[in-house]
C-alpha cells in the first residue's frame, strides 16, 4: 500500500499526531526549562559599578513618570543613570534639566541630529554606552519602570565568573479589558521561549525594556556595526550575535521585572507586533528553523484536530490533544507563576486558540520590508 493510497482520515491523523509530537518535544525539552527553573543559591554577593542607559525621544512624559523610579534604585555602589534626549522636541530638555537639579546620578546626552542611514534607536543607544563609565550595562525604555529598588542589584547579581549576558523580563502592567490580557500573554509567550532557550544553551534574543550586557561585548563587537541599516535589532540580533551558550544568564524574579504601559488600541499593538516581527528574517537559520517549527506546528494544531475528528475517529483525536493540553497547562501555570503572570492561567485554552489567530495575523510581518523609523 502506497502513501496516496491510504485513507484521507488516517493520513490526516498521522499529520496531526505527528504535530503533537513536536509540540511535545518542545515543551518537554525546551520550555520545561522555565516553568522548574531554580536560581542557584549565592555563595557570595558582589556589586559591580553599573551604567542604566534609557532613550528616549519626546518622551518628556513617561521620563516625568517613570524616570524617578530609576533614579531612586537602592544600589549603595558606585552607578550612573545616561538619558539620551534624541533629537526631542518636547519638554524632555527642561524635564530632565530639572531632575539633574535634585539627583546628581542622572547624566544627560543630548542629541541634535539624526544618524543618516541608522534607523531605530541603535544611533542614540550606541552613544548612551559609548559616554558610560561602566562595564556592566544596564538598559531599559522611557516607558518602563522598575518593579522594585532592587532592580539594578538584582540584574547585576547574574555576573557570576564567564557571563556578559543577562537576560530578564520586560513585563507590562496589568489593566482590565480583553486587549490588555492579550498583550500580556503574548509578552509571557515570548518570553517562555527565549529565556527557556537561554536556559537550554540557545540564547537568541533579549528585550531591552529589561537587558544587560558587558560594555566590552558592546566594542568588541563594533557596536551595532552590522545592522545598523535595520530599524530594530537591538536587543534580538545583537544578542543573537554575542551571546553564548556559555556567557548568558537570566533573571525572572518579580522584584528583577521592569513594567511598561501596554497599547491601549488594536491597531497600535498590530503595528508595534509587526515593527518586531520584521526582524526575525535575519536570524540565523538555526534559530529561524527552531523557532519557525514551533510557530508552524502551534498554527496545525487546531486545523488537524479539527479535520482528524471529521474524517477519522473524534475520541482517539480528542486523546492525543488532550496529552499536548494538559502538559501545555503544566508548563504554562508553572511559568506564570516565575513571571507573576499567574492570573492568566484561568484562561489558558483561550489564550491557546488565540495563538493560530494570532498566527495568522502576523503572518505577513514576516515577509514586509522593516519600517525606516524608531
Amino acid at each position: 500500500m502506497t502513501f496516496t493510497s491510504l485513507p484521507l482520515g488516517l493520513i490526516l491523523f498521522s499529520a496531526f499526531c505527528l504535530i503533537i509530537v513536536i509540540q511535545l518535544g518542545y515543551y518537554l525539552i525546551v520550555f520545561r526549562k522555565l516553568a522548574f527553573y531554580q536560581p542557584k543559591p549565592k555563595t557570595n554577593s558582589q556589586e559591580y559599578p553599573v551604567s542604566i542607559i534609557v532613550c528616549g525621544k519626546n518622551e518628556a512624559e513617561n521620563f516625568s513618570i517613570h524616570l524617578p523610579a530609576i533614579l531612586l534604585q537602592d544600589y549603595a555602589t558606585t552607578h550612573e543613570v545616561i538619558v539620551v534626549n534624541d533629537n526631542s522636541t518636547d519638554e524632555t530638555k527642561y524635564l530632565l534639566e530639572g531632575l539633574y537639579k535634585r539627583f546628581k546620578g542622572l547624566k544627560i546626552l543630548t542629541l541634535t541630529q539624526d544618524a543618516l542611514g541608522i534607523p531605530g534607536k541603535k544611533f542614540p543607544l550606541s552613544m548612551g554606552i559609548k559616554s558610560s563609565k561602566h562595564e556592566v550595562i544596564l538598559l531599559t525604555d522611557a516607558d518602563c519602570f522598575p518593579a522594585s529598588e532592587h532592580w539594578i542589584k538584582m540584574m547585576q547579581e547574574a555576573y557570576t565568573e564567564g557571563i556578559d549576558v543577562v537576560l530578564g523580563y520586560g513585563a507590562y502592567a496589568k489593566k482590565r479589558g480583553v486587549l490588555n490580557k492579550l498583550i500580556r500573554f503574548e509578552t509571557f509567550h515570548a518570553a517562555l521561549q527565549y529565556l527557556s532557550f537561554a536556559l537550554a544553551k540557545m540564547p537568541y534574543m533579549g528585550v531591552g525594556r529589561n537587558l544587560s550586557y558587558k560594555r566590552e561585548m558592546f566594542i568588541k563587537n563594533k557596536g551595532f556595526a552590522s545592522i545598523n541599516h535595520i530599524p530594530g535589532g537591538d536587543d534580538d540580533l545583537f544578542i543573537l550575535k554575542i551571546a553564548t551558550k556559555k556567557n548568558t544568564a537570566i533573571v525572572i524574579e518579580q522584584q528583577a521585572h521592569t513594567i511598561s504601559d501596554p497599547k491601549t488600541t488594536w491597531s497600535e499593538w498590530m503595528r508595534q507586533k509587526r515593527r518586531h516581527y520584521t526582524t526575525s528574517k535575519y536570524y540565523k537559520p538555526k534559530f529561524k528553523l527552531l523557532l519557525g517549527l514551533y510557530a508552524f506546528s502551534n498554527f496545525l494544531v487546531y486545523p488537524l484536530l479539527i479535520l482528524s475528528v471529521i474524517y477519522f475517529n473524534w475520541w482517539m483525536a480528542l486523546s492525543v490533544y488532550a496529552v499536548r493540553l494538559i502538559t501545555l497547562a503544566i508548563i504554562w501555570k508553572k511559568a506564570m507563576r516565575k513571571l507573576n503572570e499567574e492570573d492568566l492561567w484561568s484562561q489558558f485554552l483561550l489564550f491557546d486558540i488565540w495563538m493560530f489567530l494570532y498566527y495568522f495575523i502576523m503572518l505577513p510581518a514576516l515577509l514586509r520590508k522593516p519600517e525606516k523609523k524608531w
